[in-house]
């Protein structure tokens, strides 16, 4: 009944090894080592080994491959349903959460059908006017901010805990665009939020949420370890937060994985305290990514993956459930 998302943008392998020895050693447990089912991806575009975020996001957000830099459109630029679409036949409401903006790809893909991910004035105009119940992120730049009749729009992170309790829409924008680390929220706290908002106001106790780390892609394109790091560390605090939500009940599916590998991230040895490491490109790699799943349903995402089935997984495990009140 409530499936949450959380989504490592540019993370491989290789991210969550190199966490791992960062956060505790060798032996140290991320939150997806937490997890009794793993998979690997295999997360092509339409017409293309090379994948970008659009594309990703819309085949595991549509079940359709599609050419890079479209969002929620077939390779002939036909609108496809995406999961919120989707969920909210079955009486689901759905999140989002994203530390760039709510316009970038891998948010845009759960709302917006366009033919580049750079109409982002566009893609901001279809979040308003979508199904999604709260989304908090970056991007200030790209909504007009006179035209939100039909949501309560914060700007100021600390307005969220007492909006959150008396709205019935929300829309955090807490950055122009992506949103600056020494500045805030982290994607724990607004990942806290939007649940907390979810469980109030979903009738059914149905719902489905989607949490990005956005910025290690960022770091590594910039080939910057040291920013990755605090990215990822972010992002595994947040894993972490919602397994322990989810290990307290039996309706929660937990799913986390990547929409594509960044950086060709290599690590070669160790030379006393510190871990010899290369990035082999400031691009996306085609190395594959892995799929971790925690709750009921989780047995589906085992073994190899292709990143067109994951909604047709999630979408077969909602058809399941009924809606009824606890």
């Amino acid at each position: 009944k409530k499936i949450i998302r959380v989504i490592g943008d540019g993370m491989g392998i290789n991210h969550t090894t190199i966490g791992r020895f960062h956060l505790g050693g060798p032996n140290f447990n991320m939150g997806v080592d937490r997890m009794p089912i793993h998979g690997m991806v295999t997360n092509h575009s339409f017409n293309s080994l090379y994948i970008d975020s659009a594309a990703s996001a819309t085949a595991w957000a549509t079940g359709t491959r599609t050419i890079n830099g479209f969002i929620g459109v077939d390779h002939k630029k036909r609108n496809v349903t995406n999961i919120t679409e989707l969920l909210a036949t079955h009486d689901y409401i759905s999140g989002l959460v994203a530390t760039s903006s709510l316009t970038h790809a891998t948010p845009a893909a759960h709302y917006a059908h366009v033919d580049s991910r750079y109409k982002e004035e566009e893609i901001a105009s279809q979040l308003m006017t979508s199904d999604i119940r709260i989304a908090l992120g970056g991007g200030q730049e790209f909504f007009n901010l006179e035209e939100n009749e039909n949501a309560t729009i914060i700007l100021n992170p600390e307005q969220l805990e007492d909006k959150v309790l008396g709205s019935q829409r929300i829309i955090g924008l807490f950055a122009q665009d992506g949103i600056k680390r020494s500045v805030g929220p982290t994607q724990l706290a607004m990942s806290k939020s939007a649940l907390s908002f979810l469980e109030k106001n979903s009738e059914c106790g149905k719902y489905f949420l989607m949490s990005e780390g956005s910025q290690i892609d960022w770091a590594s394109h910039d080939n910057h370890l040291p920013a990755m790091l605090v990215e990822l560390a972010d992002f595994n605090d947040t894993v972490n937060y919602m397994l322990d939500f989810a290990s307290a009940r039996d309706d929660v599916l937990v799913i986390v994985s990547s929409d594509h590998e960044t950086g060709g991230l290599t690590l070669l040895d160790q030379e006393k305290d510190y871990v010899i490491s290369k990035w082999n490109t400031d691009s996306h790699s085609l190395n594959q990514v892995a799929i971790y799943a925690y709750g009921p349903g989780a047995s589906q995402f085992a073994g190899k993956v292709d990143q067109t089935e994951i909604f047709a997984k999630i979408a077969d495990l909602a058809d399941k459930t009924s809606c009824s009140i606890d």
